[in-house]
């Protein structure tokens, strides 16, 4: 009868607790990316949505990014978000995007 080594056991043990704890790690990682992405979306579809509401309620698209936003709020951190907003006319869609400021660390 052939007798199993104690210690490759416990190395086959450690080996599959690493990889576990590797591909929950890298779980993490792909679902907070993928939330990062869908809070971008977001705040993209408030704001077009917003600048809607204004045109349908005054006849004119907001003239700035302040101008909508103190008129019609959207909360939003803006550490983390800069919004490019630039009017064409008052009677054509503005051109906005939205990015991520680089995070320092």
């Amino acid at each position: 009868m052939k007798q199993s080594h104690p210690g490759r056991k416990l190395s086959l043990s450690v080996f599959l607790l690493i990889a576990l704890l590797f591909l929950f790690i890298q779980g993490i990682g792909v679902i907070s990316a993928r939330s990062e992405e869908e809070q971008k979306r977001s705040l993209e579809e408030a704001i077009h949505r917003n600048i809607v509401h204004c045109y349908t309620e005054n006849g004119f698209y907001p003239e700035s990014l302040d101008y909508l936003l103190r008129n019609y709020p959207i909360f939003y951190d803006e550490s983390r978000y800069v919004i490019h907003y630039q009017p064409v006319a008052s009677n054509l869609m503005p051109d906005v995007t939205v990015t991520e400021r680089s995070r320092t660390r």
